[in-house]
């Protein structure tokens, strides 16, 4: 793959997730300046995931349907609109609308990247090119607060955090005018067909399962939350039943087959139940309970930023000569750097700072290298089908996350939330484990998707 090309997927990836942390920081003032509730506020914060966790299974079957280059295509649009109308909602049900739109949009073009990697890299290359792609992951999810800090406490133009918002629109822009850089490739003709039942019922179970776990924290757990998570539990049974049924189905019968692709995708899951829960407890702490300003928060939580680019930086090596120990061995520092925060708050700031830096790096080598360390050995038929299930994995452990640890962060206050951190940090270095300690085959060769 050309570096041009794989500037416009991996840009697209930044944009994607740093839309997702962007406003973390930005709600309270969203909130005083749109005269929104939290129930609002939360909405804006949380219907980005919504619809990007659900979108992701059957976007990657569209993706084989249609061609992996079109979707790229379609759903930067979307996303690149919806970004522009964020940034100039006039009200906050205008916001909550387009963060949905948005959200869709991500959901059409993440599966699209990883596919369009499997089928245009080599084997051979392709460990290299996967690390690049999931460093962007990595740094992409600190960037959003980073910017949206500095833009709130410089607030330019008065509008801080609408420039915060629209950072994604010239990037989608140039990633747009850019794309026939892009292969175009799509699926065999086999594994092009789409069943309307399971997709129906996936991303019903899946938008039932996010929305009470979105929601449910601030509107005090309500009877409809509850009611909503076993309906969802029950529609996605159906979805698992059905896929084993139907002669074209939208989840490959391959993909969850091999051991490496069940566990990695588990690891990857309790993963990011920690990740995103982690950052979002030190900025609710650091503005809350130490009445830290956006910028100076921002500022607190830059060396996890410059440690997860070091991170990123070595994971490549560390997956190939290690394999699934060096996931495992960053898991669960981070677990015990979880465990050391709490110490390090009061303490000097050097403390905080090396404390963060080493969880920063220990989630720069995870997230630069699970991804390829999963997708190196999935049989070609079945590599959409993965390339949907990691980020809705990724996605759903966010958005599971945030919730308990909101809710143990309600209950019990910062320290509570930190051991629960641990507790789901060592229960993903467990799952990685799994993966086994053999180094990856990085020169398996595998015969490549259609590509036309």
């Amino acid at each position: 793959m050309r570096p041009a090309a794989q500037a416009v997927l991996l840009s697209g990836t930044f944009v994607q997730l740093m839309s997702v942390t962007v406003m973390q920081l930005a709600v309270p003032r969203i909130r005083h300046d749109l005269a929104a509730g939290s129930g609002a506020g939360q909405l804006a914060l949380a219907g980005y995931t919504l619809t990007y966790a659900c979108a992701l299974i059957t976007a990657a079957r569209l993706g084989d349907r249609f061609g992996y280059r079109r979707l790229f295509v379609a759903g930067t649009a979307v996303f690149t609109l919806a970004s522009l109308a964020a940034a100039a909602a006039p009200d906050v049900e205008w916001l909550v609308a387009a963060r949905l739109v948005q959200g869709a949009g991500s959901g059409l073009v993440a599966p699209q990247i990883l596919s369009l990697i499997q089928i245009a890299v080599p084997a051979g290359r392709r460990a290299a090119v996967l690390g690049r792609y999931g460093a962007t992951m990595g740094i992409a999810s600190l960037a959003g607060p980073l910017c949206c800090g500095v833009l709130l406490h410089f607030d330019p133009f008065g509008a801080g955090w609408r420039v915060a918002l629209a950072l994604p629109v010239p990037v989608g822009i140039a990633a747009l005018a850019l794309f026939r850089v892009l292969p175009a490739g799509r699926g065999p003709v086999v594994a092009s067909r789409v069943d309307p039942v399971g997709a129906a019922l996936s991303l019903a179970g899946l938008v039932l399962l996010v929305l009470p776990l979105t929601l449910g924290q601030d509107a005090a757990w309500p009877v409809w939350t509850w009611v909503s998570l076993v309906v969802a539990l029950g529609l996605l049974a159906a979805f698992a039943a059905s896929q084993r049924r139907v002669r074209h189905p939208l989840v490959h019968p391959a993909a969850l087959a091999a051991r490496t692709t069940r566990w990695g995708i588990g690891a990857v899951l309790l993963f990011n139940a920690g990740i995103p829960s982690f950052s979002l407890l030190l900025s609710l702490y650091l503005q809350g309970e130490l009445h830290r300003d956006p910028l100076v928060t921002a500022l607190t939580v830059a060396p996890y930023a410059v440690g997860a680019l070091l991170g990123s930086g070595v994971a490549e090596a560390a997956a190939r000569r290690f394999g699934a120990v060096a996931l495992a061995a960053a898991s669960a520092g981070l677990a015990v750097v979880s465990l050391l925060v709490i110490p390090a708050l009061p303490a000097p700031a050097p403390v905080l700072w090396a404390v963060l830096g080493a969880g920063g790096f220990a989630f720069g080598v995870f997230t630069a290298s699970a991804f390829s360390l999963v997708l190196q050995r999935v049989p070609a038929d079945a590599a959409s089908s993965v390339s949907g299930l990691l980020p809705t994995a990724q996605q759903l452990g966010g958005t599971v996350g945030v919730a308990v640890a909101g809710v143990v962060y309600t209950a019990g206050a910062m320290g509570s939330a930190m051991v629960y951190e641990a507790v789901v940090f060592l229960l993903a270095a467990l799952a990685t484990a799994r993966l086994g300690a053999r180094r990856p085959a990085a020169t398996e060769r595998q015969p490549p998707l259609g590509v036309g």
